[in-house]
């Protein structure tokens, strides 16, 4: 049976010439916002304060967007972008505004998530928790391709809005180890037979320096490297100090490319333990403003010796370990049996009892032992889809005191309303952390306390 398609959809033609316009906000993905003719209009490059000219990429019935031509009036919170590649390379939104302005922005985005979606507002705000704004991702996943026309092969993250590679000669929020050394990972990656067969590596460092331990490379490989691939690999990684992983399948098939490899380690809170990870597992990127979170998360609740203490999404450890050495009785749930083996493991290295149990938090079953038990304090950080399943169960367990860590300011929001109006719970006290300079990503804290 024949059908009929239709005419395809034209896309509106742009106007032609540069147009002025006053910026009046940031949108969460880092644009300026302007309001035209009573249309809203997204403007890449342009900061809240600003006039400038822009021309249009794009129309559309509910919003336009645009790219900034020139500032004409600049807001005092624009700086010079550290990288040569911002506004090319996608990997960056913000590097045009000053950090504290990108931190002021990120509380703001996170305090009106809680009053429009959840409903609710802090008692106190928290001070920002802050670090490094340069050299700070310990992890990250870059693409790789080999491209005919260049003779090399490109390493990196994407263009902005775009699915091709940028042309990087250097990064500067990648842990420097590995971030100066983009063009000497692509020139290797050249000579290569499996040139067209390496689309992504993976980085994993351990600590925050040469003196924490090694880096990790996990290439990503379609076909085997030959004989001379592995000898040239081998070459960079006896050149540059990588540990470099063949990765030929799902998360199982990593493999050091010279067995042994040495181990990955850091430390989740500045003091004397250290927590084993594999260079697949999750770990904060930012390592100096992840321990400031844990160090926080603990002092909010404020455990009494041998208080009872249920961590939920416990991952590798990383808030455990510290909350058994503070003195806590901490019974801890991951999804993730491998990395609750893991965790297990760093526990008992560090001499310290923690109970450990694989649960899926997203259906948590009634009878789990975990929920049998009463607890003083919950700790909770899970991924960006939040932890809606949860807010029953701890308002079941009625704990004095709950920190909820958060990578998504919109499902906390979500999250924080259930607690606050539907399980009797204060929202006490709420603050970001900069885990991601010049990013867009809001990383969050906040305490709920029951009367």
């Amino acid at each position: 049976m024949s059908g009929f398609r239709g005419t395809p959809r034209r896309r509106k033609a742009l106007p032609e010439g540069e147009f002025e316009a006053a910026i009046v906000d940031l949108a969460e993905d880092g644009r300026g916002v302007a309001r035209i003719d009573g249309k809203v209009c997204f403007i890449h490059g342009a900061l809240p304060g600003e006039t400038v000219k822009f021309r249009y990429t794009r129309v559309h019935r509910d919003a336009d967007e645009g790219e900034t031509a020139q500032v004409l009036t600049a807001s005092p919170d624009r700086v010079e972008p550290p990288c040569a590649h911002f506004g090319v390379c996608g990997g960056c939104a913000l590097q045009h505004l000053a950090p504290g302005a990108q931190i002021a922005l990120k509380q703001r985005q996170m305090l009106e998530a809680l009053r429009r979606i959840g409903k609710v507002e802090p008692e106190s705000v928290a001070a920002p928790i802050t670090g490094p704004t340069l050299g700070y991702r310990r992890r990250a996943r870059l693409g790789a391709k080999y491209v005919d026309k260049r003779g090399t092969a490109l390493v990196g993250f994407r263009e902005r809005a775009s699915p091709f590679l940028a042309a990087l000669e250097s990064c500067q929020v990648l842990d420097p180890r590995v971030g100066r050394k983009l063009q000497a990972l692509g020139e290797c990656i050249s000579q290569l037979s499996i040139r067209r067969d390496l689309p992504q590596i993976e980085i994993a460092s351990a600590g925050d320096g040469p003196a924490d331990g090694p880096v990790a490379l996990v290439l990503r490989v379609l076909k085997p490297p030959s004989d001379s691939d592995r000898e040239r690999l081998s070459q960079l990684a006896r050149d540059h100090g990588f540990t470099l992983y063949l990765q030929s399948g799902g998360p199982n098939s990593v493999a050091p490319l010279t067995p042994p490899a040495p181990g990955l380690l850091y430390d989740p809170d500045g003091g004397r333990d250290r927590l084993r990870f594999l260079p697949t597992d999750f770990i904060q990127v930012n390592g100096p403003v992840s321990r400031q979170a844990v160090r926080q998360a603990i002092d909010w609740l404020d455990p009494a010796p041998g208080a009872a203490v249920l961590e939920l999404f416990c991952g590798l450890g990383n808030f455990s370990v510290p909350l058994a050495r503070r003195g806590a009785r901490v019974t801890a749930v991951e999804g993730d049996a491998g990395l609750v083996d893991r965790a297990r493991a760093n526990a008992q290295v560090a001499g310290l009892e923690v109970l450990f149990h694989t649960a899926d938090l997203f259906q948590p079953r009634p009878e789990a032992p975990w929920r049998q038990g009463s607890y003083d304090a919950v700790l909770l950080d899970p991924p960006r889809a939040g932890a809606e399943a949860m807010m029953p169960v701890i308002g079941a367990l009625r704990p004095a005191r709950v920190v909820y860590v958060s990578c998504h300011p919109g499902t906390l929001a979500r999250d924080a309303g259930l607690l606050v109006h539907e399980h009797g719970y204060r929202l006490a006290r709420a603050g970001v952390m900069d885990m991601f300079p010049h990013t867009t990503h809001v990383e969050s804290m906040v305490l709920f306390e029951r009367d």
